[in-house]
């Protein structure tokens, strides 16, 4: 298996890792508008479960439903590997639950997590997260309880 790396020099590897880090940033942002404009007609999402969404109109839904959940949902990039059109982020995912602050934290999880992302013409075609989702929906499933 080939190594994964980023040139500076690279202009293509360059313009990837930017619209993947403008992808980042929408999504750190919230900005639905912008998310959906970095998304390829042919998008796909796939989760940690292998569970795939297909078409940027329903993952427009879905970014909309999971910021309803998590409105503080923050991806933190520790690392970026690029080659060619495919980028590896390593980092964190962060949110808290419908955005309710307990002083026991309970709703606020934030967990390894690697996201696979393939770009074409500028554009984010695959988007692939791969993230512990137990703690989240633990706290999803246990919200409410003292």
């Amino acid at each position: 298996m080939a190594a994964l790396i980023w040139h500076p020099a690279c202009g293509r590897g360059k313009m990837v890792k930017d619209t993947v880090l403008d992808y980042v940033k929408a999504i750190n942002e919230h900005n639905i508008e912008k998310i959906y404009a970095l998304m390829a007609d042919d998008y796909m999402f796939i989760d940690t479960y292998a569970s795939k969404v297909h078409g940027k109109d329903a993952m427009k839904n879905g970014w909309i439903g999971y910021f309803e959940w998590f409105p503080d949902y923050l991806i933190e990039a520790t690392d970026i590997l690029v080659k060619d059109k495919t980028v590896v982020i390593i980092g964190y995912a962060s949110a808290t639950f419908q955005g309710i602050k307990t002083s026991d934290n309970k709703n606020y999880w934030k967990l390894p997590a690697a996201w696979k992302v393939v770009v074409e013409n500028g554009k984010i075609q695959l988007w692939q997260v791969v993230c512990d989702s137990k703690i989240p929906f633990d706290i999803m499933n246990n919200a409410g309880e003292s």
